[in-house]
């Protein structure tokens, strides 16, 4: 398919490369042209100097930016995406973004016979790296039809959840879940320092059992060595849970643990770690 991806950042950049390295024609934006063109090197394609220019000709159009107002500015605004996509065209937003944005984004563009999808992802960079991405989707089922396939080339799981805005609420319940399970491990293996014993015996014996979980599996040693400046970062957690709490504020959900792992984050930052990975929970330990 005739396809454009905007927004180039560290997942974005592998995932407009597996479109183009499985024969779709992709065009390119992102705010820093200069990584729009180290794109064009390694993967061929084309850049444009706007939303609006990338999604022109396109067929389906991407975008995976950082909030609310970045998806608002880059779909909507006076340069974006809805200024030139053409009718029966679609539009899958991969941003990690509230519900709210997802349906005023899908009011727009089915006034204009362009589709909808919001469909966030988990895996993080490694994950869009290896093509091996879970993507959560919102929209209507033709809608999902017409772009798993595109998007089957850097997933590895692609689940249509339910109408818009279900891709960004299933989002939410990935963060809920990750925040626990990290707070838990965290002090687990501070418990185990503090206790004596080895964590490494430890963890080779519980991660056997009823404990195990990716964290464990990919971030205790890092977590027990103090190693951080990797992965997924603070800041962007920090992103996520608000808009989790503020949508468990409107559905009436409660959050308690949520919430209190989200002010242990904001200790996180208090102490330099603002761009550490999600892990470092331990550091304030």
């Amino acid at each position: 398919m005739r396809a454009a991806f905007i927004g180039l950042g560290v997942m974005g950049y592998p995932m407009a490369g597996y479109l183009a390295s499985t024969g779709h024609e992709v065009t390119v934006y992102n705010r820093t042209a200069a990584k729009a063109e180290s794109w064009c090197a390694e993967f061929g394609g084309q850049s444009a100097e706007t939303p609006a220019s990338a999604a022109k000709n396109a067929e389906i159009v991407f975008s995976c930016v950082g909030n609310d107002d970045d998806v608002r500015d880059v779909l909507l605004g006076d340069c974006g995406v809805m200024a030139s996509i053409a009718s029966g065209a679609m539009i899958v937003d991969h941003t990690t973004a509230s519900a709210t944005i997802a349906r005023e984004i899908a009011d727009i563009a089915g006034s204009h016979s362009v589709g909808f999808l919001d469909a966030p992802v988990s895996g993080g960079q490694a994950g869009a790296e290896s093509g091996q991405l879970s993507v959560m989707v919102g929209g209507a089922a033709d809608d999902f039809e017409r772009a798993e396939p595109v998007i089957d080339c850097y997933a590895k799981a692609v689940t249509h959840i339910g109408p818009v805005g279900a891709g960004q609420l299933a989002k939410m319940v990935n963060q809920i879940c990750i925040a626990g399970i990290v707070q838990g491990l965290a002090e687990g293996l501070h418990f185990a320092k503090q206790a004596g014993l080895d964590p490494a015996v430890v963890i080779e014996s519980i991660s056997r059992g009823a404990a195990q979980s990716w964290q464990m599996e990919n971030r205790w040693q890092t977590m027990v060595n103090d190693e951080f400046d990797f992965g997924f970062a603070v800041d962007w957690m920090r992103k996520d849970l608000a808009i989790a709490l503020d949508e468990a504020d409107k559905n009436s959900a409660t959050l308690e643990l949520t919430r209190l792992v989200d002010q242990f984050y904001a200790e996180v930052q208090d102490l330099g770690g603002k761009r550490w990975d999600t892990s470092s929970l331990i550091a304030r330990l």
